[in-house]
């Protein structure tokens, strides 16, 4: 008897890996391809009201900072936009690597759908938190000082090393966020890795090509010393090297684990054509 044979005679399933595997497996392949098969309107006003979400993560963050000037506390308040939508079920670009990706691999969409889900999402992120950002610092002009603080922190950076590794771990520590949260069916577990994943990404001051841009976008609302086209010099490496980060440092090691519960998936495809 092989190890595939031993461990699904030990389990409560028939597939060949853990049953924990196996079911988490499942549920993200369903989820995958229920989000894939999503309407033009429904990717950009989801997408939209992620935006929107995320930007009341971006507010608690600048508050908090604005008080304490400790960005270890402003990451845990900007845990408030992970969380909402955690619960909301709305949608963020990065979020966007695991998921719909494993789906597409195990033949449940096609790569069309993975990029008008990608761009939809990102766009329509990125319109709802810079209109988000203009109420914000409309709102709060005492946090103005606060978000040109922080906007020129990203948008004077240079590309070098240091971003490069920034953005990647951004990339990868926000998609094994969402790998947490797929692992369990508990929604405070849920929340906990909600609140870990923006300490990580706004205490530490990674490069998040959207939580960033909504920063950005705040400092110049506020009169910052900036404009779109430092935002923009920034953006598409930071975009680029999250995707990276979320795809190869998280996404290609679970696949590869998952090898197997692909290829079943993909026959089962195949029949049902």
């Amino acid at each position: 008897m092989d190890l595939d044979q031993k461990r699904t005679e030990l389990g409560e399933r028939d597939a060949p890996v853990e049953d924990e595997l196996t079911e988490a497996f499942e549920t993200i392949v369903s989820e995958g391809a229920q989000r894939l098969h999503r309407s033009w309107r429904e990717v950009l006003s989801t997408g939209f009201a992620g935006g929107l979400e995320v930007g009341t993560g971006v507010l608690a963050m600048f508050a908090v900072y604005h008080e304490t000037q400790n960005h270890l506390l402003a990451g845990i308040a900007f845990s408030i936009g992970f969380i909402a939508l955690l619960l909301a079920r709305s949608e963020l670009f990065t979020e966007g690597f695991l998921v719909p990706v494993t789906a597409v691999v195990a033949g449940r969409a096609g790569v069309g759908q993975l990029g008008k889900l990608w761009g939809g999402t990102l766009v329509a992120n990125l319109v709802g938190g810079w209109l988000f950002m203009w109420l914000v610092v409309t709102a709060f002009p005492r946090l103005r000082a606060t978000a040109v603080e922080s906007a020129t922190h990203f948008a004077d950076a240079p590309l070098d090393r240091q971003a490069v590794c920034l953005a990647l771990l951004a990339g990868s520590s926000l998609t094994l966020m969402t790998r947490m949260q797929h692992g369990t069916t508990s929604d405070p577990a849920k929340v906990v890795a909600a609140v870990a994943g923006a300490f990580l990404l706004a205490g530490l001051q990674m490069f998040h090509s959207i939580l960033d841009s909504l920063v950005i976008f705040a400092g110049i609302h506020a009169g910052g010393p900036l404009g779109y086209g430092d935002w923009l010099a920034w953006f598409w490496y930071t975009a680029l090297l999250n995707m990276a980060g979320g795809l190869l440092v998280v996404t290609v090691l679970r696949l590869l684990r998952s090898k197997q519960l692909i290829q079943r998936e993909r026959a089962e495809a195949d029949a049902g054509r």
